[in-house]
C-alpha cells in the first residue's frame, strides 16, 4: 500500500509542477539580485540575502527563507489535505477500504506519501538554488560569514545547511499533519487545504500582536525561521530544540486526532 501511494505521488504531474513553482520564486530573487541593484543591505531584507552576493553557496538558506512562510506551507498543506478527502470527493476511498486494507494501514501510506513530499519539495528547492547561487554569485573565498561575524569553512556550511533542510522538513510535518487531521474530517480536499492554511494564518498574525504573547511559544509558525541560528557562532540551540520539540508536539496531537476520527468514522463515500 505504501509503495502504491508513492507510486501515484510521484507520478503525478501536480506533484512536480507545485515543487516546479516552489522553485521558481527563489530563481527569479537570484536573477534579480543578479543582474539589478536590488540587494538588501547587510542586515536587511530576508535572512541570508545580502551575504549571497558573496557566496552562492548559501543561497539555499535564502531559498527557504523565502518560500517557508507561506508558499511551502500552502504546498503541504494541498498535498496532505488532498490525502484522505480527495479520495472521499473522487468516490474511491469506500472501495480503498473494501480491499484487504485496514484503516490505520491506509492512513500510515497516506501519511508517508506526505512526509515524502516534503521531503522531496525541501531538497529540490535547496539543491536548486544552490546550482543557481553558484551559478550567479560564485563561491568566493570557499568560505562564508556567519550571522555573528565568525568564518565558516566550506564542509561546516554544508553540514549546517543540511541541518536546516532537516528542521524546516520537521516544521513542515506539523503543517502536514494539521491538515492530514482535517483531510479526515471533511471529504472537500480543498476544505482540508484551507482550514490548514487558515490556522496557520492565525498563528502568524498572533505573532504580531503584543496581547498574544503569552500564547507565541505555542503557535506553529513561533520557531519556523530558527534554522538560522544554526548560522551563530556558537550556534543557538534554545530555539532550534524548542521548535523541534514543539513541531514533535503538534505531529503528535495531530496524527493521532487524524487516526481516532479516520479508524472510527462511518465511510460512505
Amino acid at each position: 500500500m505504501i509503495a502504491v501511494e508513492l507510486l501515484k505521488l510521484l507520478r503525478r504531474p501536480r506533484t512536480w509542477a507545485t515543487i516546479l513553482l516552489l522553485d521558481a520564486l527563489p530563481t527569479l530573487v537570484a536573477a534579480l539580485l543578479a543582474f539589478t541593484d536590488l540587494a538588501p543591505r547587510p542586515g536587511e531584507g530576508p535572512v541570508f540575502l545580502s551575504a549571497v552576493l558573496n557566496n552562492g553557496s548559501l543561497f539555499p538558506l535564502a531559498a527557504l527563507a523565502i518560500v517557508l512562510p507561506l508558499f511551502l506551507p500552502i504546498a503541504v498543506a494541498v498535498v496532505a489535505g488532498e490525502s484522505i478527502a480527495g479520495e472521499a470527493q473522487a468516490g474511491t476511498l469506500r472501495y480503498l477500504l473494501v480491499r484487504p486494507v485496514g484503516r490505520t494501514t491506509l492512513l500510515v501510506a497516506k501519511l508517508i506519501s506526505v512526509i515524502v513530499f516534503v521531503l522531496i519539495a525541501v531538497v529540490v528547492v535547496a539543491a536548486t538554488a544552490y546550482v543557481v547561487g553558484v551559478s550567479l554569485f560564485g563561491v568566493g573565498s570557499f568560505e562564508a560569514t556567519t550571522v555573528s561575524g565568525t568564518v565558516l569553512t566550506p564542509s561546516q556550511i554544508f553540514g549546517r545547511t543540511l541541518l536546516a533542510i532537516g528542521y524546516v522538513t520537521l516544521s513542515m510535518l506539523g503543517v502536514a499533519a494539521i491538515a492530514l487531521f482535517l483531510s479526515t474530517l471533511s471529504d472537500s480536499p480543498l476544505a482540508a487545504a484551507l482550514g490548514a492554511m487558515a490556522f496557520l494564518i492565525a498563528s502568524s498574525l498572533l505573532l504580531t500582536l503584543d496581547a498574544a504573547n503569552v500564547l507565541a511559544p505555542y503557535l506553529p509558525t513561533r520557531y519556523w525561521l530558527s534554522f538560522v541560528d544554526l548560522f551563530r557562532d556558537p550556534i543557538r540551540w534554545r530555539d532550534i530544540t524548542r521548535g523541534i520539540g514543539l513541531q514533535a508536539v503538534y505531529v503528535g496531537v495531530f496524527l493521532t486526532a487524524a487516526w481516532a476520527n479516520f479508524t472510527s468514522k462511518d465511510i460512505t463515500t
